[in-house]
């Protein structure tokens, strides 16, 4: 499937492994037409893609975030659409999430070095160079000293949230992070559900905490998993996003920018849903 809209897109200034500039590019040169870049807590790599997209008139950006939340057992990652990314209180969070990914970086390097497998920190803060370092960067550094082949080798014994060298971050919940992207005129969406422990449990909670989207069209779900999200999003109301989830991380099979996207009635659903949020501030 050939998509025209990608609300799910990463860059340099997160995990990615294109700045904002190559991003945007890069999805023009795929035929996107509408596109959300959404680092992980961090909007500073927006400015970048809005004067990069001038080259692509066709192309329209939609500011956009991915938020790092907890729960017992399992974490959720909240995306935010049409944010009004330059609330100075909104950044004053996400600073203090920036601060937190970079202490629990270095707890999960040395956590590494205790088990045999010997990265540098300063190595992985200069893969991560100026974005908001993450469990990425890691996986790149042991991919580097040859570890492993490939990042999500690193991710399935080490990095993941049940792996080996795991370490927690302060987070803020998801019904916090729901709320946090509202007061800003975020749309909050559900990112990647059926990676949950208990996927629908989760969305009831967080639909009555003001969810209002979830993913169903992902690149990295069958037709079947699609299929079943797509009836969960209409038994709940909720607008049903997507995309590739693209980093460039270099692993075997990673889809691109536009293999997967939502229809364009979705974006439309957003626009109406952040208008009516802006309204009831």
């Amino acid at each position: 499937m050939s998509a025209q809209i990608d609300l799910h897109l990463h860059t340099t200034a997160s995990d990615g492994r294109l700045s904002p500039t190559e991003l945007v590019r890069l999805a023009a040169g795929q035929g996107l037409k509408q596109i959300s870049v959404s680092d992980h807590d961090t909007t500073e790599g927006l400015a970048e893609v809005y004067q990069a997209a001038q080259e692509f008139p066709d192309l329209r950006i939609i500011p956009g975030i991915e938020l790092s939340t907890d729960v017992p057992g399992d974490e959720v990652h909240m995306l935010g659409y049409f944010i009004q990314y330059e609330d100075e209180e909104f950044q004053k969070v996400l600073r203090g999430f920036r601060s937190g990914r970079l202490e629990r970086g270095e707890a999960m390097v040395d956590k590494l070095d205790e088990l045999g497998l010997h990265v540098s920190w300063e190595r992985v803060k200069e893969i991560a160079g100026d974005g908001s370092v993450g469990r990425p960067h890691i996986a790149l550094a042991l991919v580097e000293k040859g570890y492993f082949k490939e990042p999500k080798e690193a991710f399935a014994e080490y990095l993941g949230r049940n792996g080996l060298a795991y370490a927690e971050r302060e987070k803020m919940t998801p019904a916090e992070g729901v709320k946090l992207l509202a007061s800003v005129g975020g749309v909050p969406v559900l990112a990647h559900p059926s990676y949950l422990n208990d996927m629908e449990a989760t969305i009831v909670e967080l639909k009555a905490a003001g969810l209002l989207g979830m993913e169903v069209f992902y690149a990295q779900y069958s037709a079947d998993v699609i299929q079943e999200l797509a009836v969960l999003a209409v038994k709940y109301d909720l607008i049903p996003c997507g995309g590739s989830d693209y980093h460039g991380l270099g692993n075997t099979g990673e889809p691109l920018p536009g293999t997967m996207g939502p229809p364009p009635e979705t974006v439309e659903r957003l626009e109406e849903a952040a208008r009516n949020i802006t309204r009831a501030k």
